[in-house]
């Protein structure tokens, strides 16, 4: 998109608002010059007539009658200055334009009731996502944790991504993922990955057990009635668990993103799994689950995260490289990282998102390192790397 695109237009494809409220008043304007300067025999109704319809959809119901009122005074002003009134053809005109100023009042009061709906609709959406995902505790056994979701326009509440920890018998579990599709066929899906992960994390000895219950979870699913489609809906994800003291950390991967290892150097790993999965939900028979296993060391930070940041592009159509953006950074906490990566990919893409993004970011503190750090601006070791 252009700059004199971006001028008229703001994110999500809404006009701007400036432009907006200028242009039933320059209506009137247009409207009362065309009658000044040209003959009787034309007229200018259809500019009167427009200015409460441009009103109507965008401004408040006062301010739409007070811009149709606007228009009849300046027509019936235009018609006494040639000396028009009274006659037929100005009554005419006169009841044409009032017709539809009250046409355009209809117009108003019924945008203005759906749009209550649908701000009901979104606070709705938004308690039940919250419901259902709602963020983790920044500490979990030991570990620190952040978690976030970016809608990606602003005014909508309803994905398909999705993450919960939660500190079991086995270590701390994990899983992050991202459901195909939106609306409330992806909450729903997104509410039996959730209440199976929070079950089988308790129950199952192996992180390959709790994998295959979100499979069996989703398998059920998928034949109820009303049950979403098996073929059509499925769920990328990760499921990872860190064991009770050991430095490690072992991952189920399911089609999805791989994470990356952050190190206290600045270093930045990609877990890619040593062989690929399917996603969840694809009804296929496939290969039992493998686990794999990376070292996380005191210090180091996982990272999971949904397409939405991987697959973010900017004007030029780049994806954004979340290790290229991150290697030789420092970030003293898991929600510093978060906010970084948040604010990087907004500037990388303009501001103009095409998808849902989460994040999840998992710390394990170095020995002496304290509870809580004052947040602090990202280090930079390597001063080459784009701002």
């Amino acid at each position: 998109m252009g700059k004199w695109q971006r001028r008229w237009r703001r994110r999500g494809g809404v006009p701007n608002r400036r432009l907006v409220r200028t242009l039933p008043p320059a209506m009137i304007l247009v409207g009362v010059v065309f009658d000044f300067f040209t003959p009787p025999a034309f007229t200018a109704v259809p500019m009167f007539a427009a200015a409460p319809l441009l009103a109507a959809p965008f401004f408040s119901l006062g301010a739409t009658i007070r811009i149709g009122a606007a228009a009849m005074v300046a027509m019936v002003a235009m018609r006494l200055y040639r000396g028009a009134l009274p006659g037929v053809v100005p009554f005419i005109e006169l009841l044409t334009v009032f017709t539809v100023f009250v046409q355009a009042c209809v117009i108003n009061r019924v945008v203005q009731r759906s749009n209550e709906r649908l701000a009901s609709a979104r606070v709705i959406a938004e308690t039940a996502m919250r419901a259902v995902l709602p963020t983790p505790a920044d500490r979990i056994g030991g570990l620190h944790v952040a978690a976030r979701y970016e809608a990606a326009q602003a005014d909508e509440f309803v994905g398909g991504d999705l993450f919960s920890a939660t500190d079991t018998p086995y270590g701390v579990r994990l899983v992050l993922g991202d459901v195909r599709g939106k609306g409330l066929d992806a909450v729903a899906a997104v509410a039996v990955v959730i209440g199976a992960f929070r079950e089988a994390a308790e129950q199952e000895k192996s992180l390959e057990g709790v994998a295959q219950r979100l499979e069996r979870a989703l398998e059920r699913e998928s034949t109820r009635d009303g049950g979403f489609d098996a073929f059509e809906e499925f769920v990328t994800a990760v499921v990872a668990e860190i064991p009770p003291g050991a430095q490690r950390v072992r991952i189920v991967n399911r089609g999805h993103p791989d994470p990356l290892l952050l190190s206290q150097d600045g270093a930045v790993e990609t877990l890619t799994p040593s062989e690929p999965a399917l996603p969840l939900g694809m009804d296929l028979v496939v290969r039992p689950d493998r686990a794999d296993e990376w070292e996380l060391p005191a210090g180091g930070t996982l990272l999971f995260y949904t397409d939405g940041l991987s697959e973010a592009r900017d004007a030029e159509g780049v994806f954004y490289d979340p290790v290229e953006r991150l290697r030789g950074r420092l970030f003293p906490e898991p929600e510093e990282l978060l906010s970084a990566l948040s604010d990087d990919v907004r500037l990388h893409t303009g501001g103009k998102a095409t998808d849902d993004m989460a994040l999840l970011a998992v710390l394990r503190p170095a020995k002496g390192q304290p509870d809580r750090r004052r947040t602090v601006k990202i280090i930079k070791r390597d001063a080459t790397l784009r701002d």
